[in-house]
């Protein structure tokens, strides 16, 4: 019993990506210290808490939803095909209750931060879902799903300060060009069939030269916008350590990808982009704590 419990416990986390979290977690963390900087009312366990709830539920919510719909294209995909509902470890029908159980509880955690961050939740949910369906009209998808991750820090704020401010809202442009980036990356692994099955990306529809230029492009871009998240919010040393390394492990990826070797795509997406994400993140959260304490 308990081994066929935890089997499908891991089919679960492995629908959704669990480990993929590191990508905005970091930065709504941000976010919310951030907010309590500016609030000056001191740490809050709940709002904290309440903080990577939302998180866990939206990112699970994004994840299934896009798996749910996507299944029919992954049964087709040989690299996608073992996937969970495809591989028939999970149901269309649990997937889709998974879904709207992880919405509704990620309304549930943002009515309980403030009446601001309720009323935005279902936008937020129309954006990290709708992004499912943008791959089947317009090769922006890497866009749209840049926005979905780039709500973390600026709700985050939000949620500490029930207010808008212009620091967070770098670090989500930081978070938009950074994600619509890499993962133009990772859609170089499907070009040759996502173009068979009718469907949009940078790489479907262009050239893979092309596509790993304009991801380089929006890379350039995002070390702008950490070294303006720097000037805007008076990063210390600890800052432009956590930003160096950060824009060093970004112009990695680009090393070890290129078009005619796809072979370290699942390196430069997800581990080289986890770490650098996790490593700024702490850096700026520890450089704005010792401006705090």
């Amino acid at each position: 019993m308990m081994k066929k419990l935890l089997g499908r416990t891991n089919d679960y986390l492995s629908l959704v990506k669990f480990s993929h979290t590191v990508f905005a977690m970091p930065f709504a963390l941000v976010g919310f210290f951030l907010g309590t900087e500016a609030a000056g009312e001191g740490f809050s366990l709940n709002i904290f808490l309440l903080i990577i709830a939302c998180m866990v539920f939206a990112r699970s919510a994004a994840m299934g939803f896009n798996r749910y719909a996507d299944h029919r294209f992954d049964s087709m995909n040989p690299r996608t095909a073992g996937r969970e509902i495809p591989a028939g470890r999970i149901s269309q029908r649990h997937a889709l209750v998974f879904v709207i159980t992880s919405s509704v509880l990620f309304i549930v955690a943002a009515g309980l931060i403030n009446r601001l961050t309720l009323v935005l939740s279902p936008v937020a949910l129309a954006v990290i879902l709708g992004y499912s369906y943008t791959k089947r009209f317009t090769p922006l998808c890497h866009f749209i799903l840049g926005l979905g991750l780039s709500l973390a820090p600026i709700g985050a704020y939000i949620a500490v300060t029930d207010t808008f401010a212009l620091l967070p809202l770098i670090y989500s442009a930081l978070v938009l060009t950074w994600v619509s980036g890499f993962d133009i990356i990772y859609a170089l692994q499907d070009d040759e069939f996502d173009r068979e099955a009718g469907l949009y990306s940078i790489p479907a529809v262009m050239s893979r030269p092309s596509a790993l230029i304009i991801s380089v492009l929006l890379h350039v871009v995002s070390a702008l916008l950490v070294a303006a998240a720097g000037l805007a919010g008076d990063g210390g040393v600890i800052y432009w350590i956590g930003a160096t390394l950060f824009l060093a492990l970004l112009a990695y990826q680009h090393s070890i990808v290129r078009p005619d070797d796809l072979s370290r795509v699942n390196l430069a997406f997800g581990t080289t982009n986890g770490i650098a994400g996790l490593i700024y993140g702490v850096m700026v959260i520890i450089d704005l704590l010792t401006g705090i304490l």
